[in-house]
């Protein structure tokens, strides 16, 4: 077996110490990240029964696993990732990278007839960090904006937007690339996120319905 580099070795000490990863072992969720968009959703009121919701990079599913209750029976959920994910009931889950239009393609057969009948999109999206912030946050950036993309092909009209970005280069842009297309925007660090991470979840609300054909659809 591979000897574990000292950066490694630490991340792992500080994960399994976390009290935030050991909470949710406790309660069972799949992930620490269910409690930020707990917290965000405590805050907003973000999420409602019989609402249809996709979920982004969603593996290992922590957030889908909170959205399925709260959109109840009535509701939707829909995730993707380009790793596998165990079988979550009350999600549909596609393999695969988003930003291809055959996942696209499989997006929209889910959805049915209402290509643009999403209620929320979400996403907790990030690249392998390498600790470079020069190579991280243009990476980081353009996750969002591929998710921004999407989300602005697939929302109803009034529809929300809850994005992962890291503050740094590029955010200020972004931030003003997704007012263009939202009536207004909240940023939220949630408790359970790591002090000394950079992100910041970016919370957009109303969907502009005048500029949605401004990003060109990949197949929706």
């Amino acid at each position: 077996m591979p000897k574990r580099s000292k950066s490694s070795a630490q991340w792992l000490r500080q994960h399994f110490d976390d009290v935030w990863v050991k909470k949710a072992q406790a309660m069972g969720y799949r992930s620490r990240a269910s409690f930020k968009l707990l917290e965000i959703h405590q805050k907003e009121k973000l999420i409602k029964q019989g609402m249809r919701v996709l979920d982004l990079g969603a593996a290992p599913g922590g957030w889908s696993q909170v959205v399925v209750p709260l959109v109840g029976r009535r509701g939707q959920v829909i995730a993707t990732d380009i790793l596998p994910m165990a079988v979550l009931p009350g999600v549909t889950f596609i393999q695969g990278d988003f930003s291809d239009e055959k996942v696209v393609q499989q997006i929209q057969s889910v959805m049915g007839s209402d290509a643009k009948g999403m209620d929320l999109v979400l996403s907790d999206m990030a690249p392998n960090m390498s600790g470079i912030p020069s190579s991280d946050l243009p990476r980081a950036m353009a996750l969002a904006e591929l998710a921004l993309e999407l989300a602005v092909n697939c929302l109803a009209p009034q529809g929300s937007f809850l994005v992962k970005v890291f503050q740094g280069e590029g955010f200020t842009e972004f931030r003003q690339q997704v007012l263009k297309h939202f009536q207004r925007i909240k940023s939220h660090k949630p408790t359970s996120s790591r002090p000394q991470s950079r992100e910041i979840y970016l919370l957009a609300q109303g969907l502009r319905t005048a500029v949605n054909a401004s990003i060109p659809p990949r197949g929706l």
